[in-house]
């Protein structure tokens, strides 16, 4: 894959990230009132990290598989098969009634997946302005 597709794919996954993370955090906030009512997070950019970084780390000595049924001692994870993924948070507590939802701390992440967001589309952009400009010229 170019360098291009890959940019454009990564910002495309991270852009649907933040999309389940609205969501997410709305449905967080229209709950804070319920009693019982436990938080949901989005991982997916620190797997996403994780499965980058797997690209760059092969062993100094890989070892040969004489067979297919033994485990390789390094396999490369694809960022392609990272999913974005929603876990409840079922180990904390804001209030007495026993939900975790701190409108504040949800304003807060609120805003800052609009930005988030904001820039991936601007850096989505970008890119596509600068294959334009290689067209035109």
């Amino acid at each position: 894959m170019n360098t291009f597709a890959r940019t454009v794919d990564l910002l495309h996954r991270a852009m649907d990230a933040s999309t389940v993370r609205r969501q997410v955090i709305a449905n967080n906030l229209a709950n804070a009132d319920v009693p019982n009512f436990k938080r949901t997070n989005v991982n997916f950019e620190s797997e996403l990290k994780r499965a980058l970084e797997s690209e760059k780390q092969r062993p100094a000595l890989e070892m040969t598989r004489t067979n297919e049924k033994h485990f390789p001692n390094f396999k490369e994870r694809d960022y392609r098969d990272v999913q974005i993924r929603r876990v409840l948070d079922y180990a904390s507590t804001y209030n007495n009634n026993g939900n975790n939802v701190d409108p504040e701390q949800e304003f807060m992440l609120a805003t800052q997946n609009q930005m988030s967001y904001t820039l991936f589309a601007q850096a989505a952009a970008f890119e596509f302005s600068q294959i334009n400009q290689v067209l035109r010229g």
